[in-house]
């Protein structure tokens, strides 16, 4: 008897949850014309006084103020460079485009050109074309099936709040995301939705329409060169395998800084997760995070850890001076996305040497993934959810996946207790070890940053970036113990579905003598060959500013082409 009522109970829990996914996905098909939207749903326009080219809103008193000399200058070297791009995107198998692509994808896609350049790394045009009909099929297969849509919905809701395109609830833009990752929870149904994919989805709809973001989102899922099918799968074994890297190039590198991060019990998955989650979206300045996004694209996942790296090393010096971990957590949250520091230019150099750099060290890799880290069945394959998944009852007791991890945070957390004990036993010793190790390691210091302003292919530049972003947090994950890592781990997942030699930067020698050598040293990571979407056998060259690619032209801009 008791049974039959099990059964019944959960019969009426399934309709009642059939019944909320049909009537989202109705109040989406409606958009605009809902007549029961919370006012609360769309910010107050008025507070906001103007939008930057990228389409987020700034009050007035965060207006960056602007040198309208220079923001004309660099209008007039956009424009110069688009014009090479487009000559660039007509020949684009083309051997001078070979020789060019790297070099001028590290000074930056002219964002007029970014959508048509990011289909071409990620095969989009040709994942369209040979999947024809897929996308319509899996969002209808959502909408009878979708365990996640009430999550997709409450993160559509909250992304990109200060954006005009994503600011007013159910807009066209809020409709596009939520039917992407809709539909995508069903193509994938191994990762189903994970909080995060809604940021990297919600930037590529910026650039993209419906579809091509589907196929965009797939192939950096999908992509091996991405791969970040293992950064939202149960369990999450590539964010861990990025933070236990992050820790190596740290402990190799930059020892003091490690071990001032662990004396105020700043593990790295406190500040980092953003970083490798959503590729440094709400982390650092939108326009500085397209430019990595850019570089991202055409080197994978080596740029991560290399962007990670820059961060810390770039900001040494002030980190070392924090004495709480609020402090430290703070600035690299917070503060950063508000004002990097630096200007974009310079950071992005600076990431060309930090690429170098681990690149000599054997650290610019993450070790090799596990087989269980990819995807375990093809996509688009439909898996029926069992019935508690499909009502929404979440497990009462960790699954094995989460055990594990818990364990491996926790492990983190009592490792870095005892080091610390060691450390006070053997602080001078060690000390003398950190600075033969940070003088070996690193060249690249605050006063260097500050020169490659003046000797960058565009002469003299701010130290802002181009463009300011609001501080407004849509899917943080931030947090404050280890306890804590574990109920956001548990969280996310129950809202899911299913010794290096040394080289030049660390033995000596000018920065000039490193950039030199760049292109000999740092190469291209595999091409896949189901998305190898550059030109094949790219020969590197060097970074700008370093021989001659007849780009010359783009740092001339005289008064006269300004008044034109």
């Amino acid at each position: 008897m008791m049974n039959d009522e099990d059964t019944v109970d959960k019969r009426i829990l399934l309709e009642r949850a059939n019944a909320e996914r049909e009537a989202i996905f109705q109040r989406y098909d409606r958009g605009r014309k809902n007549v029961d939207i919370d006012s609360w749903d769309d910010p107050v326009f008025e507070i906001y006084s103007q939008a930057d080219r990228y389409g987020f809103l700034h009050p007035e008193k965060e207006r960056p103020d602007r040198d309208d000399l220079e923001m004309a200058r660099r209008k007039q070297i956009e424009v110069e460079r688009t014009k090479k791009w487009l000559k660039m995107r007509k020949n684009w198998t083309s051997a001078e485009t070979k020789e060019r692509l790297q070099r001028r994808v590290m000074k930056g896609i002219p964002d007029r050109l970014r959508a048509d350049i990011w289909k071409k790394f990620l095969n989009i045009e040709e994942a369209v074309k040979d999947n024809a009909g897929v996308y319509d099929k899996m969002l209808k297969f959502a909408r009878q099936y979708s365990p996640d849509i009430r999550q997709i919905d409450f993160d559509v809701n909250r992304q990109f709040r200060n954006h005009i395109n994503y600011r007013e609830r159910y807009s066209v833009k809020q409709q596009s995301l939520f039917r992407v990752l809709a539909a995508y929870s069903m193509y994938n149904m191994e990762v189903g939705y994970c909080q995060g994919m809604s940021t990297v989805a919600g930037v590529l709809l910026m650039y993209f329409d419906e579809e091509d973001t589907f196929w965009a989102l797939n192939a950096l899922l999908s992509n091996e060169r991405y791969a970040m099918h293992g950064l939202y799968v149960e369990g999450f074994p590539k964010l861990m395998r990025f933070l236990q890297h992050h820790d190596k190039i740290l402990t190799k590198c930059m020892p003091k800084v490690k071990k001032h991060l662990d004396k105020h019990g700043v593990d790295s998955v406190l500040y980092s997760l953003k970083w490798f989650f959503v590729i440094f979206i709400e982390r650092i300045p939108f326009s500085l995070c397209l430019r990595v996004w850019d570089i991202y694209m055409l080197f994978g996942e080596r740029v991560l850890t290399a962007m990670a790296y820059t961060i810390l090393k770039i900001h040494k010096v002030k980190l070392l001076r924090m004495k709480d971990m609020d402090q430290i957590t703070e600035f690299l949250q917070t503060t950063l996305y508000k004002a990097f520091g630096h200007d974009d230019d310079t950071v992005i150099k600076t990431l060309q040497l930090a690429m170098y750099e681990l690149k000599k060290l054997n650290l610019d890799k993450l070790p090799p993934a596990p087989v269980s880290e990819g995807p375990k069945f093809p996509f688009g394959q439909f898996i029926e959810p069992t019935l508690e998944t499909k009502i929404g009852h979440r497990n009462e007791k960790f699954t094995e996946k989460e055990t594990e991890l818990k364990e491996t945070v926790l492990y983190r957390s009592e490792s870095k207790n005892d080091q610390d004990e060691e450390e006070e036993e053997d602080g001078d010793r060690e000390n003398e070890e950190d600075e033969r190790t940070e003088r070996d390691c690193d060249d690249i210091t605050e006063d260097t940053i500050s020169n490659l302003h003046t000797d960058y292919d565009e002469g003299s530049i701010t130290k802002q970036s181009l463009t300011g972003t609001s501080v407004t947090s849509t899917n943080d994950v931030s947090i404050a113990s280890y306890e804590r890592t574990c109920d956001i781990f548990r969280l996310a997942t129950a809202q899911n579905c299913g010794g290096a030699h040394s080289g030049p930067l660390c033995g000596g020698g000018s920065i000039e003598d490193n950039v030199s050598i760049l292109s000999t040293q740092l190469d291209l990571c595999s091409l896949p060959s189901d998305h190898a979407v550059p030109p094949p056998e790219i020969v590197l060259v060097p970074p700008e500013g370093v021989g001659d690619d007849g780009d010359e032209d783009d740092d001339e801009v005289t008064e006269k082409q300004l008044s034109e």
